[in-house]
């Protein structure tokens, strides 16, 4: 879905993406470079939920930041005793939007954050969007459009993977309320739904399996989704080959998070539910 007002920007956005306009022309720079400037101020967003484990992708946004790419050269900044050499700034008048930085914690250009959000010495993308009340914990990164929700803890070294090609991909979303454990990795356009539990270590993508062993489930199997509430933690499972038997990567649902959890509680609290520590 396109906000109102942005059906020119789009359509010069996709057809200088389709090679059928040249990114020289001015009036497609000025919509590429309002595009992004929208995303910078959560006008736009790279993709939006429609109900709840939902989403839509906005391919022609993630088209806009690709071609914003293209057109900008190399420039040199200096951030106290801090130097980049990049193509895009750094997000700008964060004590006005209300967001912490803690150094060198790092926000592109191009990338929301609503007030109140931490970033640790941690790396948000462009094109992502991040929630009130998130922690984007120490050496914690967030991809290219992913989309992360309010009051959301990215522990230390956390990946959310970004996708930014092809377009029409889905980026990663996490959405509100969830605890990611650290050392997690999330790729591949993967869906971790309100409220859900990762424990340390887990890596959700599109292909590893993640099967429900609770009560009633029989091992029902997911793959790059986890729902909402479930608690999962990282395992193996046999898999034979012509030349013998192995372990391989999977991800069990142990439990689902009891209403009596308060959303704020610590991800060793919701695990040490279960028996395990974090």
């Amino acid at each position: 879905m396109t906000p109102t007002g942005w059906d020119g920007a789009r359509g010069l956005v996709e057809a200088a993406f389709n090679g059928d306009l040249s990114l020289e022309e001015q009036r497609v720079l000025e919509a590429v470079r309002a595009t992004v400037d929208a995303l910078d101020h959560g006008v736009l967003r790279s993709a939006e939920q429609q109900a709840p484990g939902q989403w839509t992708t906005n391919a022609w946004v993630k088209q806009a930041i690709l071609l914003y790419m293209r057109s900008q050269k190399m420039e040199t900044m200096e951030v106290g005793p801090f130097e980049f050499h990049d193509k895009v700034p750094l997000k700008r008048d964060l004590a006005e939007q209300g967001v912490r930085v803690v150094p060198p914690g790092t926000i592109r250009y191009g990338a929301f954050v609503e007030p109140g959000v931490i970033v640790m010495p941690g790396y948000v993308n462009i094109g992502a969007w991040v929630g009130s009340g998130t922690m984007v914990d120490t050496w914690a990164t967030v991809g290219s459009c992913a989309q992360i929700g309010r009051n959301v803890h990215l522990a230390g070294g956390v990946g959310i993977g970004g996708v930014l090609e092809p377009p029409q991909a889905q980026p990663v979303i996490v959405e509100d309320n969830c605890f990611v454990g650290s050392r997690v990795v999330v790729t591949e356009g993967a869906v971790i739904e309100q409220e859900a539990v990762l424990g340390p270590g887990v890596i959700i993508s599109a292909t590893i399996p993640i099967y429900d062993v609770r009560e009633g489930q029989d091992g029902k199997e997911f793959r790059g989704r986890v729902p909402a509430r479930a608690v999962v933690v990282g395992g193996v499972r046999p898999r034979r080959w012509p030349g013998g038997e192995s372990w391989i990567t999977c991800n069990y649902i142990i439990g689902e998070r009891k209403e009596s959890t308060d959303k704020k509680v610590s991800l060793e609290g919701a695990l040490r539910e279960y028996g395990i520590s974090s």
